[in-house]
């Protein structure tokens, strides 16, 4: 009696904060001194907000859902992942279905003002949004439109000394036509709509500042600054731009760049002051396929310019550091975002999302300890089926282990394992008349449309039937494993946990639209005009390599 209530307490309490250490990367080398990167997995376009000993990170989520992550940490190294700001994107027509892939929440930029916690981005589509609350953990208020138009991205208001409040942008080519040019307008007193037209305050078009982007809006000593990258994402720097009015004319100076080291294009980020009169600065390197990685670079103040990391013996742009002593903080506490999930709770574990719009049918959690995706009527292609489980992938190296059991009503129903990107692999479980297959599905050029090939790899006999004739299933538990290094994929599979068997062939992973490849489960029909089946998903384990 005793182990059943301690398990249900387990099942129905949300651990608490601070309980997780990723066993494949932390950045926190637990002598007051830290590597980079900080956030070793794809939180792209981060941005960063201090409200005293509190810093509370969001990044780019595009089309996965939930969206815009909410990161929180209290020294900048340390950081746990606490929720989402976005249940659903907007509008539910083009991001529920198929998924659209790419588009959606670019760049967002947060910021605590008169007591609220707000986030801005652009979606190249529709225009520029907004979202706030009381509490960074939730509840968020529903978006606003705050800005209407095509192509405007990378948006970060300013509110001014006497109230006023401004904005400035990027510009995405592929929906303005233009690009490399940085933009001011002014807003309404609360930033919830314009008040004037854009004003180019920046052009970086024929000059090594091409592609300047993604620019952050701050204030320090009378001086405007609009910190940016330019030079493109995995060859670019850092730059710095200042003037003494929020529309210019703006000085500039390049004060990051990769220099001799191996963190290429670091730009687009945060710039952090703490309360303890220290300067930092977040920013993402482009790792290909493993995505855009959150480094933290002290910056020094040099002639009224941030050097950013390293700073030279002549000039002002700086290198970056692998690894620094930490930020002051009255925090000893080692955290990150958790990876592994035991599926024990009655809920979704925030480090999973789904590539569209979330609708029931795609899957739901169960008090009874595991996670049920229903199988979804698709064709043989992934990258267009919405209800793919999947997380970011957390390390360079690790291994993923997975125990499941499909549920299988009807013929060529499967679930299993799958590295999703642009390319991708899956290790799945089919049902084959009365019996199973273990196969796996590749798929080049995915984007384009491309089927997968299908590898046959072994025969599985069930282990396990419904015990009345009732929509009546077959049963196949299985342990399926993805050990993944230096952007390698392979496969194993167990039938008891313990001894697993190498299977299949290796597999290069490939980054998604605009993100890193994800890694999680898929449970498909291909007819799906019959009952669902559905992949109970019991654990899932984030280890060193095995």
């Amino acid at each position: 009696m005793n182990k059943i209530l301690c398990a249900l307490l387990l099942m129905f309490t949300v651990p608490a904060a601070g309980q997780y250490r990723s066993k494949v990367w932390c950045a926190d080398n637990g002598d007051g001194t830290y590597v980079n990167p900080v956030l070793n997995a794809d939180y792209s376009d981060p941005d960063v907000v201090a409200v005293g000993d509190d810093y509370y990170l969001t990044s780019s989520s595009f089309n996965c859902v939930p969206g815009l992550p909410i990161l929180h940490s209290r020294d900048l190294v340390n950081w746990e992942l606490i929720g989402h700001a976005l249940d659903r994107v907007w509008p539910d027509s083009l991001f529920s279905g198929a998924p659209a892939h790419g588009k959606g929440v670019w760049a967002p930029s947060i910021r605590y003002y008169k007591g609220e916690y707000l986030i801005y981005w652009g979606d190249p589509d529709q225009g520029v949004f907004m979202v706030k609350a009381k509490n960074p953990r939730g509840p968020w208020e529903p978006p606003v439109l705050v800005i209407r138009g095509k192509g405007i991205i990378d948006t970060t208001p300013l509110w001014d000394d006497d109230g006023r409040c401004y904005m400035v942008n990027g510009w995405a080519n592929s929906r303005s036509r233009f690009a490399s040019v940085i933009t001011v307008r002014e807003m309404n007193a609360d930033g919830t709509r314009a008040i004037s037209d854009p004003v180019i305050v920046f052009d970086g078009n024929g000059t090594e500042n091409r592609t300047c982007e993604g620019p952050k809006f701050y204030k320090r000593d009378g001086w405007y600054w609009i910190w940016c990258p330019a030079g493109g994402v995995t060859s670019g720097f850092q730059l710095a731009l200042r003037a003494r009015s929020p529309y210019g004319p703006y000085e500039a100076k390049k004060v990051l760049a990769q220099g001799n080291t191996t963190v290429n294009g670091p730009h687009q980020g945060a710039w952090v002051h703490t309360k303890y009169g220290e300067d930092w600065f977040l920013h993402f390197q482009d790792k290909g396929a493993y995505g855009r990685v959150v480094h933290l670079q002290p910056v020094t103040w040099k002639d009224n310019w941030p050097v950013i990391g390293r700073v030279p013996r002549q000039g002002y742009c700086g290198e970056p550091y692998l690894s620094y002593r930490k930020p002051k903080s009255v925090s000893s506490q080692i955290v990150t975002p958790e990876e592994t999930d035991a599926f024990d709770l009655p809920r979704l574990g925030l480090q999973w999302q789904w590539q569209s719009n979330y609708e029931p049918w795609f899957g739901m959690p169960t008090s009874l300890g595991f996670f049920r995706l229903f199988t979804f009527k698709g064709n043989d292609n992934f990258w267009f089926t919405p209800n793919l489980l999947l997380q970011k992938t957390p390390s360079d190296s690790f291994t993923a282990t997975a125990k499941l059991k499909l549920i299988s009503k009807e013929n060529n129903q499967l679930g299993g394992l799958i590295m999703m990107g642009k390319d991708y692999t899956a290790l799945v479980v089919k049902r084959v008349g009365e019996g199973f297959v273990l196969q796996q599905m590749t798929c080049k050029d995915a984007d384009k449309g491309h089927a997968a090939t299908v590898t046959l790899l072994a025969d599985l006999p069930k282990t396990g039937q419904d015990d009345n004739d009732y929509q009546f299933a077959i049963h196949e538990e299985i342990y399926l494993r993805m050990r993944v290094d230096k952007g390698i994929v392979r496969f194993a599979f167990s039938r008891n946990g313990k001894q697993f068997t190498e299977t299949g062939t290796p597999f290069t992973m490939r980054e998604g639209k605009w993100i890193g490849a994800k890694i999680g489960f898929v449970a498909q029909e291909p007819q799906g005009n019959s009952n669902r089946g559905w992949l109970d998903i019991d654990r899932f384990d984030i280890t060193n390599n095995l």
